[in-house]
């Protein structure tokens, strides 16, 4: 009854109607905003190692200095990885020049090529969401809120645990074949359930794969034998500022998606609608939102609603469908205006997960508080 009362208020024809001139992909933006965001990241990183030279300041003006590179670096870095979820949906077999500037540019130096970010298409799957078939979903409304703080802590182990993948990990499955097969389906995913098996996506998704896994493992080479060479240590400034950038890039990203859904799913197969309602759109205060949330990612719900939409006509999308979409569409309902709300009310309905009833919605169609 309460799916039925959702597909009263939602028409995905009128949705489409209001969109369908917005699914065009403009390579001169996607180019132009990525090659800006990381050379100048590369640059402004290289600054910073050097800052005392560069600058000749000490003190407290160095200290500002460093801080205010490394928050600039950290957008621009953020932006920059960002796209990776843009390649997942890009048109098959286009934009070859672009992917392959993205991996040499961004996805090898930070251990994360496009390849493990393949299982994202299962999020996408009607039949996948919320379901132990999608990866990129937790019943977090249904766990221990201590379940949401470990999902941020886990920003302190994985670019060791990327590392390890990478460096140690992708020699020995060369070596053993059994050892293989459990890296590709256990630790080639860019997912946040760590039980996710990952699938079979073809003879070309392998190639690339191993050919990523190459670039990948010579980068941990270059990285394991650079600071001994160069200074005689181990561990120097640039590991170490690589791995501060890492973990706030992670925590980031990982704040970004908490606030992504409503988490609301028991593991059942959702409708369309439900899925639609357990995502969330922040539109308001670009100047601010488009900082943790780049390409388009602020835009969640409207992204599961149209994943084709590229990310610089989201915006766009997203007025459009809130100026001819009825006064009583569910669509509505997906907008939020603040990350730390939506974070602060998952953090309650965990906590209040034994007393509320299961499911999505409540009888009357609205989303279960």
């Amino acid at each position: 009854m309460s799916t039925s009362r959702l597909s009263n208020r939602f028409s995905i024809t009128e949705a489409k109607s209001l969109v369908k001139d917005l699914s065009q992909p403009r390579a001169w933006i996607y180019w132009l905003d990525f090659t800006v965001s990381i050379l100048i990241g590369h640059a402004a990183f290289h600054i910073l190692l050097n800052a005392r030279e560069i600058s000749g300041l000490t003190g407290g003006p160095l200290a500002c200095l460093r801080v205010g590179l490394f928050a600039l670096i950290a957008v621009l870095y953020m932006r920059s990885s960002m796209f990776i979820h843009e390649l997942v949906h890009l048109p098959p077999g286009k934009f070859r020049g672009f992917r392959i500037c993205w991996n040499l540019l961004c996805g090898i130096p930070f251990l994360i090529p496009s390849f493990l970010y393949y299982p994202h298409v299962d999020h996408h799957r009607r039949k996948h969401y919320g379901t132990d078939q999608d990866g990129e979903y937790l019943d977090l409304s249904h766990r221990h809120p201590a379940n949401i703080l470990l999902f941020l802590v886990a920003a302190l182990v994985v670019p060791v645990a990327a590392f390890v993948r990478f460096s140690l990990m992708t020699p020995i499955g060369w070596l053993f074949p059994r050892a293989r097969l459990w890296v590709e389906r256990r630790a080639s995913s860019m997912v946040v359930d760590i039980f996710y098996l990952r699938g079979d996506f073809g003879p070309d998704a392998k190639r690339m794969m191993r050919l990523q896994e190459v670039a990948c493992f010579l980068w941990c080479i270059v990285l394991i034998l650079r600071a001994p060479l160069a200074s005689g240590v181990w561990i120097d400034g640039f590991l170490i500022q690589a791995y501060l950038l890492s973990v706030t890039l992670i925590l980031i990203n990982n704040i970004r998606t908490l606030g992504a859904h409503r988490w609301m799913g028991d593991g059942r197969e959702l409708s369309f609608e439900e899925q639609l309602l357990d995502s969330v759109n922040y539109p308001y205060r670009p100047w601010f939102t488009e900082l943790w949330g780049p390409t388009g990612t602020r835009y969640h719900a409207l992204h599961h609603l149209f994943p084709s939409i590229p990310y610089h006509n989201l915006g766009m999308a997203h007025r459009r469908l809130m100026a001819g979409l009825p006064q009583d569409s569910i669509y509505r309902d997906t907008v939020r205006v603040s990350l730390i709300g939506a974070i602060a009310e998952l953090w309650h309905r965990a906590a209040d997960a034994r007393k509320r009833p299961q499911g999505i919605v409540k009888d009357d169609g609205t989303l279960a508080a």
